[in-house]
Order: structure tokens, then sequence, then C-alpha cells
């Protein structure tokens, strides 16, 4: 495996509006994406995106209670790999006591692709994020 670098992080935030105005006046973010009915909102920063999930949503809600000591803020990151052969990552990772989930097609910084989830030692998830498919649609 090549890791490429990191392709996005997915952050819980109390309040979407003062969340997408603080990343773009903030870092130059650029909204990209919404996805309200699932509580989505990418917005791109060079070549990776910020994912901004409201507490309240579907997506929100999957991660407990707003951010408190009790709750997770960020959903998970990923990182870009440079291919993805499934048998050999999974073999790999089985290899070294990881069991990942299902390959899924998902979207990232670079379009959709292929993509599978792992959970590392303190159960922060990560996101292994393929190329880009050819059929962007």
């Amino acid at each position: 495996m090549r890791v490429l670098g990191l392709d996005h992080v997915v952050l819980r935030v109390a309040d979407i509006d003062t969340s997408v105005t603080w990343y773009e006046r903030v870092l130059g973010a650029v909204m990209e994406r919404k996805l309200p009915e699932f509580g989505l909102y990418q917005l791109r920063i060079g070549s990776a995106l910020i994912d901004l999930v409201p507490v309240d949503s579907k997506m929100g809600r999957a991660g407990g209670g707003p951010v408190q000591a009790d709750g997770r803020n960020v959903d998970h990151f990923a990182v870009q790999i440079a291919t993805f052969d499934e048998p050999a990552l999974r073999a790999h990772l089985e290899s070294v006591g990881v069991t990942p989930t299902d390959v899924e097609r998902r979207y990232g910084a670079q379009g959709y692709g292929p993509s599978m989830y792992l959970r590392d030692p303190d159960g922060n998830v990560v996101e292994l994020k393929g190329p880009p498919d050819d059929d962007q649609s």
C-alpha cells in the first residue's frame, strides 16, 4: 500500500451555519457539496475536503451526543492510497490483525471511488480511499 496523503476529515459540529461560515472565512474553504438529508456538508480546501456533520443530523447522531467529554467530534479520517487491490489490501490488513469493512463506493476529495473502513487501537475510524472511478456519475 502506498499512501498519498489525507483525503478528507469529517467533523461533528453544533451549528452548521456557524461552522461553514468559519471554514469559509478563516481557511478560504469552498462549499463543494451539500447533502442535508444525511447531514453532510463538504468544503474543499486545496486537494482535500473538510466534511461538516451537524450533531443533530442522521450522520451526526451516530456519533453520540453533542461534543462533550463523552462524545466524539471527529467521525473518521480518510487516507488516500495509490491503488485499491482489495484482495491484497485484505491480506495485508488481516496479516496485521485488522479486520476491514466491506468495500463501498464513496465520495472523497478526488470524487467517487472504492473505500473501506478500519479501526485503530483507540477505536478511531480510518478510511482507506482508493483512486477515483473512471465513471463519476
